[in-house]
């Protein structure tokens, strides 16, 4: 029996309340926002809070306060009730009405729901959306709430190759519903907005320059997910019965402040509690978009670990352009490790092992066309292999692995390919691998920390191994290395594309 509560995929903040479900408190944050007013934007990950907190700020100003009763806002929040104008894309059926009948309908709803008649054309959107905000604060006499959730949403699903149009009309589309926010000030007490990307910041947004992105804002770093402190305070009993310290490795670590706290994924945290438990790639498995995947493998973006990116990159997401940093970034694939105020610099990582391992999984899959759990069990063969020094095995590991990549792509790629792919295979194992080490005299492809002993790879594309070999010797791979293990490897390795397989493997100690 679950210890309590846990509101797992509940977005209904009324609901969570009244019916008992465990609630981590954010209406301190809440509260700041409402009682400072504007128009705010904010990008988290899928699953990361964004609607629970959106309809948080519905309850707030519908006046709800027997809601908030026990919580940091109760007492310092008049809850007077205002007109709210709540939109969430996901939910207005814009994949079989299209993008502007939806919002089309909507606006109606959410009139009727007012008693109020639109005069405006029915599918003159912006029209509409401008006729509706007047017309409340001029029957309430109040300004107005803007609310919109996932407002990228109808983007998001259509950014891979065959529907990239359709992610430009209802970009479009969008720009046109957003452009009389402007002008509509006066009328307006707050407008929040929330999505996964910031793409349209500036395509979307364009007319909106008091729009406030607190995204990577120190202020509200923690406005959705766990702290570590929110953690301990609202779930002492499961931390006394789980593991403390491989909860945190497989769920914590996202952060957008790069001074402020790490942050536990929300719904992998509470699907984990109410599995008892079970430690499992929760968040991933709700969905990642192919596009995420494709993006990656075109970059050749394999080795996620240090990715550097600049302030200007982290923010931009051009549907037109789209460059795989600021996607992963956006999407919550990477997260903020450091920062170098002198260079503008973010050092970004995975934020923890359950993106890690599974993201590592699917790209897998992606480079040798074969099914998850191949990509799963493909390298234990040759960590045994490596660990019990049998160069023949370890050469029937690598071609089995390759064996499942069909024959044209095999024709059409290079030794980055190849090198990708046992670069995947071993990361996959959680071993210590360095990819493309850069040394003073150039760069060994793969430099493996595993039990006392330093392996070190070198790939060649139809050419030999005693090439690779030589050159692992010719440029000292293994100089900077030599105290950190007891035990030195040099494995060269030739793929012969015609043969599709190795063609050669020589394996020295050293």
């Amino acid at each position: 029996m679950a210890i309590q509560k846990y509101p797992v995929g509940l977005q209904d903040f009324g609901k969570i309340r009244t019916e008992g479900f465990v609630y981590v408190d954010k209406t301190r944050v809440i509260h700041s926002i409402v009682e400072r007013g504007g128009y705010f934007f904010l990008s988290r990950p899928r699953r990361f809070g964004k609607s629970l907190l959106i309809s948080t700020f519905e309850c707030v100003f519908k006046g709800e306060k027997e809601l908030f009763e026990g919580l940091y806002i109760y007492d310092k929040w008049a809850f007077e009730e205002y007109p709210v104008i709540r939109i969430s894309f996901s939910n207005i059926g814009y994949r079989t009405k299209g993008l502007l009948k939806a919002i089309a309908d909507e606006l109606i709803q959410i009139a009727e729901q007012y008693d109020i008649v639109l005069k405006s054309q029915k599918e003159d959107i912006a029209n509409s959306f401008d006729e509706l905000i007047k017309s409340l604060h001029k029957k309430y006499n109040k300004q107005v709430v803007v609310l919109i959730d996932e407002y990228d949403k109808p983007i998001i699903d259509y950014l891979d190759k065959e529907n990239i149009h359709k992610a430009r009309e209802n970009r479009n589309v969008m720009k046109t519903f957003y452009s009389i926010l402007k002008d509509a000030d006066p009328y307006l007490k707050l407008v929040f907005i929330t999505g996964v990307s910031k793409f349209s910041q500036v395509s979307i947004f364009s007319d909106l320059n008091n729009l406030n992105d607190i995204t990577m804002s120190p202020d509200y770093n923690t406005i959705c997910g766990i702290s570590q402190v929110e953690l301990e305070d609202n779930f002492s009993v499961e931390l006394l019965t789980y593991d403390k310290q491989k909860i945190k490795e497989w769920y914590n670590g996202y952060r957008w402040d790069y001074a402020g706290d790490t942050l536990y994924n929300p719904f992998s945290l509470l699907k984990f509690f109410s599995d008892h438990g079970r430690f499992n790639n929760y968040w991933f498995a709700t969905g990642t978009p192919t596009f995420i995947i494709d993006l990656s493998k075109e970059n050749k973006f394999y080795n996620l670990q240090n990715t550097k990116a600049n302030s200007l990159l982290l923010s931009s997401f051009d549907i037109d352009n789209l460059e795989a940093i600021p996607v992963l970034f956006q999407t919550g694939y990477l997260t903020i490790q450091s920062y170098d105020s002198l260079f503008d610099l973010y050092n970004l990582d995975y934020p923890n092992h359950e993106v890690k391992s599974a993201f590592l999984q699917y790209l897998a899959k992606s480079y040798m066309s074969t099914s998850i759990q191949e990509a799963q069990t493909m390298p234990q063969d040759l960590i045994q292999a490596l660990k019990n020094n049998q160069k023949e095995k370890l050469e029937e590991a690598i071609n089995r692995s390759f064996s499942h990549i069909p024959y044209p792509l095999w024709q059409k790629e290079n030794e980055h390919f190849y090198h990708a792919i046992i670069h995947l295979l071993f990361s996959l194992l959680g071993v210590y691998i360095h990819s493309e080490v850069h040394t003073k005299d150039g760069r060994a492809d793969a430099i493996i920390l595993f039990e006392d002993h330093v392996y070190c790879l070198e790939f060649k594309l139809d050419k030999t191994a005693e090439a690779a070999i030589q050159q692992v010797k010719d440029k000292g791979y293994l100089d900077a290395y030599r105290n950190k293990a007891s035990h030195f490897h040099i494995i060269g390795i030739n793929f012969d594309s015609e043969k599709k397989k190795v063609d050669g493997l020589i394996w020295e100690k050293v």
